[in-house]
């Protein structure tokens, strides 16, 4: 194989080099001058980005376990979007006395995190898929225990790396049973050899409940609330934007490129886990007064609606979750790092220190606003354009009592999401957040969100160029 061929691994190189950069400048860098290294990761990572979006070369290499194609570079993309928002929102939380000793670690670790999620969605063959899936939930489990000075910060940790044990045994088990009949694990020769026996069904669950535990599927969800509470806001952040993402990314490209010949098999599955996990995802997150619990539910039943593109099993669906997940970054994100930036300054995290937000921080409010009302569905902005193009692809394969179902629940989400927007904007607070100025970090992250919402949601050709895009994948 020339050395050209390993061109092919752009993101994932680029990605290797920003790490050991950062780990060079953890070692010479003085003790007293360590914060210097958030700008050099930040820039560093601007740089990665932006590159991404330059013309790569598609192809195979490895026997064909790595794959690059167009829809995967985009993929690719949206995540280092998703990621250079949160290394913007993260740094006052970086800059705090707590956190000053562990600068580079925490790079080191979200980094190489993203690393594991770009073999996951190249992946060809189901042991890169698996090392790259490892690869991408132990830094992350580290992560969510980053704040050693908080109990339950250590408690998201422990939860969060048992969970995924246990979620990857069973997601083996489940490849294992098709290693067994079919004797390769090559995404590809699967697909053409899958015989539909028993046992490759059996597998093929196994394999689905895996993943379902990685996107917070109901009924896998019971530890999302648990891990998202615990672990730092822009964790949690990274979690249900980034980790969820890169799940459903590598969860579509299995479905449709591996097991295409069971499609009426796990569109039923779909079918019902989405009910499910959109109802119950909405009607848990009315009862929250923590944010972050608040946000966590807001997540599963976000992915309710997600596995509307999945069971439509056509490129119309498959178009429709990569451009929802590009809104969902930049509409989660939004609220994430409001909640981080008040937290930072103030430290509340409850709903009803939220009250009267407005008369103190207007533009902050605001911002929220427009989050919420994109993660709801509400027109003109971006979410509104997403959940249509979800819903149309449903009902373009008939499933109207799915699509019925979804708008309801959309209703349902409409009510607590608008509480929120009650308490910054109505009521009133006798002792409310007082009145502060973000660094120029959050406020340009702030603003990319804003101008990532109201954007995508009228830029009609965003969404025609990913449907034109190679979905074979």
């Amino acid at each position: 194989m020339s050395p050209d061929k390993f061109l092919i691994m752009r993101h994932e190189l680029l990605l290797t080099a920003v790490v050991l950069v950062v780990l060079i400048a953890e070692v010479f860098s003085h003790p007293d001058k360590k914060g210097k290294i958030i700008t050099l990761s930040v820039i560093c990572f601007g740089i990665i980005t932006a590159l991404g979006f330059l013309p790569s070369a598609e192809g195979e290499i490895f026997g064909g376990m790595y794959v690059s194609s167009g829809s995967r570079l985009m993929m690719k993309n949206i995540l280092n979007i998703g990621v250079m928002l949160v290394f913007l929102q993260s740094v006052d939380w970086l800059r705090k006395a707590e956190n000053s000793d562990k600068i580079s670690e925490y790079f080191i670790l979200l980094i190489s995190t993203l690393i594991g999620m770009n073999f996951m969605i190249s992946s060809g063959h189901f042991l890169m898929f698996y090392i790259g899936l490892e690869l991408a939930t132990i830094p992350i489990a580290a992560l969510a225990a980053f704040d050693k000075y908080r109990n339950n910060s250590a408690e998201a940790g422990i939860k969060l790396i048992l969970i995924s044990a246990l979620s990857s045994g069973i997601l083996l088990y489940g490849l294992s049973m098709i290693y067994g009949t079919l004797g390769t694990f090559y995404f590809k020769e699967i697909a053409v050899s899958f015989s539909n026996s028993n046992l490759q069904i059996l597998g093929f669950i196994y394999f689905f409940t895996g993943m379902a535990f990685k996107i917070s599927i109901v009924p896998f969800h019971l530890w999302t609330a648990d891990v998202y509470e615990g672990a730092p806001i822009n964790i949690t952040a990274y979690l249900s934007v980034i980790s969820k993402g890169a799940a459903v990314f590598i969860f579509i490209i299995v479905l449709f490129t591996v097991f295409p010949v069971i499609i009426a098999t796990w569109q039923k599955a779909i079918y019902l886990t989405s009910i499910l996990t959109m109802t119950i995802g909405n009607l848990f997150a009315i009862r929250q007064q923590n944010l972050k619990r608040f946000l966590a539910f807001s997540s599963i039943s976000q992915a309710g609606y997600i596995l509307l593109g999945f069971i439509g099993g056509n490129q119309l669906g498959m178009a429709s979750v990569i451009y929802y997940i590009l809104v969902y970054i930049f509409s989660n994100l939004g609220a994430f790092g409001v909640v981080l930036a008040i937290s930072n300054a103030s430290g509340k995290e409850n709903i009803d220190d939220y009250n009267g937000l407005y008369h103190t921080n207007p533009k902050l409010s605001l911002i929220m606003m427009l989050a919420l009302f994109s993660l709801a569905g509400i027109p003109p902005v971006a979410g509104y354009f997403g959940k249509f193009f979800l819903f149309t692809a449903a009902a373009e394969k008939g499933f109207y009592p799915l699509v019925i179902i979804a708008v309801l629940n959309t209703i349902i989400s409409l009510y607590y999401y608008l509480l929120i927007v009650k308490a910054m904007f109505l009521l009133k607070n006798e002792s409310p957040i007082e009145k502060f100025k973000s660094s120029m970090y959050t406020r340009f992250a702030l603003g990319l969100c804003v101008a990532g919402i109201v954007v995508t949601g009228f830029a009609s050709a965003l969404f025609e160029f990913i449907r034109n895009l190679s979905f074979g994948i």
